[in-house]
């Protein structure tokens, strides 16, 4: 087993992209920190996804440690038309119409080809263009079109894209474009399938069908309307990430710290992984370090007991992606290394449910800190025994014992979690043995000292954990 990097508990997930897509920039990226690689399906050819994913999987067999690979999905895009010279200029309080013909707009319409968009605009709904930087305000609508007025003007060009604040639009999360590359990504053997334009729980049930079980879904939260159905969204994700620059976009930007809060912390409480994203270290796109303001966003996040911070642009097309990487890790390294921090995280922790697995893990935690034990070690086959270890917040790290690949890598975007892909043990004497052994060979402890074990009886059943062991490295 490869020696565990010395981490803290708060993962780093890294877009890859046209700043970061050879081998020795990926292998770079992960020897500073990341722990999960983004392939962001907005841009770039099946090819490309195709050779970053081969490189990624070279890496990991080269240093043997599991990693994981999200695909994110692009998403319906809303879009308006072209003009014939490429863009416009809007005046305040301007009649702007939007329509479903084919033809070049001008300064007095413009199309919009998704008939979704009209069926859920009435008299007064606002619409914004190209991020927010356009508003306007719907006089009179149908089927096929809507006469607004001009509320904020400017510039207005080719294919930008247009926001509904506060309807949920009768559109599915997958285009068919979607489609085609979850297929690809899930043959390919990705880990984690991002999905985006979540309004609805319905809209992750078609993916879970879709999926099958071959990855784990993360429902991306960027529009409001997913807000008011959050905690059953959660509940039918394996994970949450929270995108705050689209959330942005329809929210009065300070609704946003307020929501994210709210997300981390239901996310947390049904005890699966969630992801703070967009623009942390946005700066960093064309600097070499970032602003105070971002490096406390970043911080934020991390006392809030967010699993992973992840880098979009600032590694996949800025100008220092390994840097972006390597400030990231220091940031979260400072804030951990903080006496204040697992006291803020105990803080928020919620009472385990009446279970037995939960009472183990709760416990887990406990015994650890009173005995000062190097590890919690847990055995697991489909990766809920480590879930539950990493939702108390424990302040030594937890090392996932898994004969399953596919689940070792799941894990590894999860608060606190160093995976191990380990042969299953057939008794507790195996057992002990093999937890021993992985904690010695990772640095983490030493002959003499304790580690706490959790697993399920009979060992390989998912999700039964119901033993706890106190173990003695030797």
């Amino acid at each position: 087993m490869a020696k565990l990097r010395k981490r803290p508990h708060t993962k780093i997930v890294a877009t890859l992209g046209p700043a970061s897509t050879s081998p020795a920039t990926i292998k770079q990226l992960y020897m500073a920190g990341v722990d999960m690689f983004r392939l962001n399906f907005s841009h770039g050819s099946h090819e490309d996804h195709r050779e970053r994913y081969e490189t990624i999987r070279a890496l990991e067999a080269e240093v043997g440690r599991p990693i994981a690979i999200l695909m994110d999905l692009q998403g319906p895009k809303l879009r308006v038309g072209t003009f014939p010279n490429g863009s416009i200029t809007l005046r305040r309080n301007a009649s702007f119409r939007l329509d479903m013909e084919k033809t070049e707009g001008s300064d007095e319409r413009v199309s919009l080809p998704h008939k979704e968009v009209f069926a859920a605009l009435e008299k007064g709904t606002n619409l914004l263009l190209d991020d927010g930087k356009i508003r306007l305000r719907v006089q009179a609508c149908g089927p096929d079109f809507a006469e607004t007025k001009v509320m904020t003007g400017g510039r207005l060009s080719d294919r930008k894209g247009v926001n509904v604040p506060g309807a949920v639009l009768p559109i599915s999360p997958l285009t068919a474009k979607d489609r085609k590359d979850m297929q690809f990504g899930l043959d390919l053997g990705v880990d984690w399938v991002a999905l985006s334009f979540v309004q609805r729980p319905e809209d992750i049930a078609e993916a879970r069908r879709l999926v099958a079980g071959r990855a784990a879904i993360m429902a991306k939260l960027e529009k409001p309307a997913a807000i008011d159905h959050l905690e059953q969204i959660v509940e039918l994700s394996d994970g949450i990430m929270v995108a705050r620059g689209d959330l942005g976009v329809e929210l009065p930007p300070e609704s946003v710290p307020v929501l994210q809060k709210q997300i981390v912390r239901t996310t947390r409480y049904a005890g699966k992984p969630v992801v703070v994203a967009t623009q942390m270290l946005e700066s960093m796109v064309n600097s070499p370090t970032p602003t105070r303001a971002e490096a406390s966003d970043v911080a934020t996040a991390v006392y809030e007991g967010a699993d992973a911070v992840m880098l979009s642009a600032e590694s996949a097309a800025g100008q220092y992606p390994v840097e972006a990487v390597r400030i990231m890790d220091r940031i979260i390294e400072q804030v951990e290394s903080d006496e204040n921090y697992f006291q803020i995280l105990a803080n928020a922790r919620t009472a385990p449910e009446p279970t037995a697995a939960d009472a183990i893990s709760a416990a887990a935690r406990q015994v650890a800190q009173t005995l000062s034990a190097k590890a919690i070690m847990t055995y697991t086959t489909s990766g809920s025994t480590t879930m539950r270890a990493s939702r108390e917040r424990p302040s030594v790290p937890i090392v996932s014992m898994t004969p399953e690949m596919s689940t070792a890598r799941r894990l590894c975007c999860v608060w606190g979690v160093y995976c191990v892909h380990s042969p299953d043990a057939t008794n507790f004497d195996d057992m002990t043995s093999i937890a021993s052994n992985h904690a010695l060979d990772a640095g983490l402890a030493k002959r003499g000292d304790r580690v706490i074990v959790t697993a399920g009886v009979p060992f390989g059943t998912p999700g039964a954990t119901n033993v706890i062991r106190i173990a003695r490295v030797d």
